[in-house]
């Protein structure tokens, strides 16, 4: 008996030692082709790039998976002890698997075999983390046996902290939301520290399947998940009873954060930002690099810029009558709120609101509101009605007829029908009662520039990037027109030529070859010869053509790539009036470099880029500083900034073309302007047909452009000009930006000197002369002892004479020199 006990056990031992030696030779070949975990070390999950404004304002968040990186020490206790109690609460204890849960799972497994269910696994948060880094979701044995081998691996070279920390950091919870601090503001609009107990459990409910825990499809299910995972806390002795009664009771709270631009009003900036870090940096580092980026915006501007453009656009749209509905509903069945529900409304534009019309008479229109969504996107069953007075639908009793003819409707039933779908806006002084509107068919832009570092403060780019996602401040190439006259002068001024240089306005005839090219003045008219002064404020195209011939192209040419108008001028005369095409954040930069007193800028939407490491890769101020660094304060002086931006017009030059500009202000195109009363320089600018309607201006320390026209040139009517178009715009906006801060004027540089001149002929007078300006000149000139007019060599005989008004003759006769 002992002999056969004894061989029954050597044959035991012998068979163990076969099957030991055949999982030996089993898991060593498994190992073989195992992932290098040390890759583990080197860990940078895609994480989501942000925006912020220049006040620190989250604007936007670009991202392929929603995640923002978070060490562990940043983790707040109850969120680790939520994810402990409901995947692994021996994390901290067990050496990679938890030889517990893993009988517990093989019973488990035995038990349902040949049931169809699918069988339940045991893994460890480290066993999460092998899987999820370094090898696949297959439910296979042999992938869950290089789990194990991977998981004792991971434990051995790194700590239980870390392995936690790439745990929470790259887990999935649904909504496409990924790790922990991600799935917070996702999910709660919260940061970690601001998470509940109950919020804690029910993200930590979530990793093991989200969608079967979706908070509005599966409502029931989440909040019994989430309970349990706050039974586990208790009875981990995490919190306290009374702490995991209160959880329990809470609602989920669910309160899903809005992906894209968080910031009102800034979407084309955030856009334009967008495509700047794509151009400079590729798509993978925007989406998936964890850039953070601090814009140049001014939330604050940005809404008085919205606000101002589109009461610009609005009033000249109004005025040219009704164009119909945004649609029309057919059938409005039973419940008219889930017709209109379908209905897109503008939701950068969160005034108006979508409304279906319901009855017509003769006093206005009856109108059903486009009903809002609830949390979990389903239509509200709140219904509300409201009314639109025939006063607060009057502008669109003009309305657009079929070809295009504008008719004077008699009702509103002329107009409008029951289902037409239309924009209203409620009235704040008569609850219920609202008005009329509609999207405006002209296009516009505004951009608002620190004219001594080129960050651009405001932008808009259109009445409603919902509406129109085009950007017409930076995409749109159009032709800016007169306001273009302020870079020709400024090359004029900057070579030789005063303000009191007399340039003869009067008809001009250019012959190039075959082609005749005769340029006029707005309005037909001429005045004869006159100072570059009432040229550029009376904005004389014939003058300007006449001082670019006579200087020549090439020189302005040179002054408008210098300025950054172009990249490449050609060197037709045409283009001294404007009539190459630009864009109106180019325009702004051009006339920064006039307001700084001549140095170049750079416009920027983007004041910093830090990398995920939080190291700078990218600062728009180049300005030098040494001494700024210094370890230690030895006594030396304070550091200086050193302004390394190159001069490309001399500073009197640009105080000279200013100073004429103010008059534009105060007595020439943009007269309205001058209501704001303070110092402010400027130029119209309006194409030939009234294509494009432009106002450029600025204060010592703000420019502003401003540009309406239609996305398809075509003419805006007679008298749609840059000074009744556009300097509106300009003056509303400077109204609310600049409020009621102290006016700065112009600071005239130390050399120059004043001379009183006659504002037509140029010449010299004495102060209090009828007529006379007191004029600005650099060093080593004045006004000019003889009467000399540029472009009269051209002229001959009659049309000579009859060129020059009593005026210049008598100056002619008291200067006593000759007439050129």
């Amino acid at each position: 008996m002992i002999r056969l006990l004894g061989y029954f056990f050597g044959l035991a031992v012998a068979l163990g030692l076969v099957g030991a030696a055949g999982v030996a030779l089993y898991i060593g070949d498994v190992s073989k082709g195992l992932p290098d975990y040390e890759v583990l070390a080197r860990y940078e999950p895609p994480v989501t790039t942000r925006v912020h404004a220049a006040d620190g304002s989250l604007m936007a968040e670009f991202a392929r998976e929603k995640r923002l990186f978070l060490p562990i020490q940043a983790v707040p206790d109850r969120v680790k002890a939520a994810f402990l109690s409901a995947e692994d609460k021996n994390f901290y204890t067990h050496p990679g698997i938890d030889p517990i849960g893993l009988v517990r799972a093989i019973v488990t497994n035995a038990q349902n075999m040949g049931t169809g269910r699918r069988p339940v696994g045991a893994s460890t948060i480290t066993q999460q983390v092998a899987k999820n880094f370094l090898l696949s979701s297959d439910q296979t044995y042999e992938r869950k046996i290089k789990e194990m081998i991977l998981s004792f691996r991971i434990e051995r070279a790194y700590s239980k902290d870390r392995i936690l920390e790439l745990y929470l950091n790259e887990i999935f919870f649904g909504l496409n939301a990924y790790g922990i601090a991600g799935a917070a503001l996702t999910y709660f609009d919260k940061s970690v520290n601001e998470l509940t107990v109950a919020e804690a459990a029910y993200l930590a409910a979530l990793p093991r399947g989200p969608s079967n825990y979706h908070p509005f499809r599966h409502t029931e299910r989440a909040i019994e998940r989430r309970n349990w995972v706050i039974e586990q806390m208790l009875e981990n002795g995490y919190i306290s009873g009374e702490e995991a009664e209160k959880a329990k009771d809470l609602p989920l709270g669910v309160n899903p954060r809005n992906s894209g631009s968080y910031l009102f009003a800034g979407e084309y900036f955030t856009e334009e930002v967008r495509r700047q870090l794509i151009s400079r940096y590729g798509e993978d580092a925007l989406y998936e690099g964890g850039l953070s980026v601090r814009s140049t915006l001014d939330p604050k501007m940005q809404l008085i810029a919205r606000k101002a453009l589109q009461h610009g656009l609005m009033k000249f749209d109004t005025l040219r009558g009704y164009r119909g509905p945004i649609t029309h509903i057919e059938d409005l069945g039973q419940d008219w709120g889930k017709a209109v529900y379908e209905v897109k409304g503008l939701y950068d534009v969160p005034e108006w609101k979508v409304a279906v019309v319901l009855g017509v008479d003769e006093t206005g229109l009856r109108i059903g509101i486009k009903p809002e969504s609830t949390v979990s996107g389903e239509v509200d069953d709140k219904r509300v009605e409201g009314k639109v007075a025939l006063e607060d639908m009057g502008w669109a009793m003009r309305y657009k007829a079929e070809g295009g003819k504008i008719v004077k409707a008699k009702s509103p039933a002329e107009v409008l029908k029951v289902g037409d779908a239309i924009f209203v806006e409620p009235k704040a002084d008569a609850p219920g009662a609202y008005a009329i509107k509609q999207v405006p068919e002209i296009g516009g832009a505004l951009v608002a520039m620190d004219p001594h570092t080129g960050r651009v403060l405001a932008l808009a780019g259109g009445f409603s990037y919902a509406a129109s996602e085009f950007n017409r401040a930076t995409q749109a190439y159009r032709q800016p027109g007169s306001s273009f006259k302020p870079i020709v002068y400024a090359a004029a001024l900057d070579n030789g030529y005063t303000p009191a240089s007399v340039v003869l306005d009067a008809p001009i005839r250019i012959v190039q070859g075959n082609n005749v090219w005769e340029p006029k003045n707005y309005g037909g008219e001429s005045a004869g010869p006159s100072t570059l002064r009432n040229g550029i404020e009376r904005s004389r195209n014939l003058m300007t053509v006449r001082l670019a011939n006579d200087m020549g192209m090439n020189l302005v040419v040179e002054y408008a790539e210098r300025f950054g108008v172009y990249d490449k001028l050609l060197p037709y005369l045409p283009m001294a009036l404007g009539s190459g095409e630009t864009t109106v954040m180019r325009m702004v930069g051009a006339y920064a470099v006039m307001a700084n007193g001549g140095k170049q800028i750079k416009p920027s939407l983007i004041d910093r880029i830090q990398d995920r490491y939080g190291k700078t890769v990218f600062r728009h101020d180049e300005r030098g500083c040494e001494g700024c660094s210094s370890d230690h304060w030895s006594n030396q002086a304070e550091p200086e900034l050193v302004d390394n931006a190159e001069q490309v017009l001399d500073p009197m030059t640009a105080y000279q073309i200013t100073s004429m500009m103010e008059g534009v202000v105060t007595r020439g195109t943009a007269v309205t302007v001058s209501e704001l009363k303070r110092p402010i320089a400027g130029k119209t600018g309006t194409t030939n047909e009234e294509k494009d309607a432009w106002f450029v201006g600025y204060t010592p320390n703000l420019v502003v452009g401003v540009y309406l026209g239609y996305d398809r040139p075509i003419p805006m009517g007679k008298g749609a000009t840059g000074g009744g178009l556009a300097a509106p715009v300009f003056k509303e906006f400077m109204a609310d930006a600049l409020g009621d801060s102290t006016p700065v004027a112009f600071k005239m540089p130390e050399g120059m000197k004043r001379i009183t001149v006659d504002r037509k002929s140029g010449m010299r007078v004495e102060p209090g002369t009828p007529g006379a300006i007191s004029e600005a000149f650099k060093p080593g000139t004045g006004p000019a002892d003889s009467y000399w007019v540029i472009g009269m060599d051209q002229m001959e005989g009659e049309e000579r004479a009859n060129a020059i008004s009593p005026q210049a003759n008598q100056a002619i006769k008291s200067g006593g020199g000759g007439l050129f």
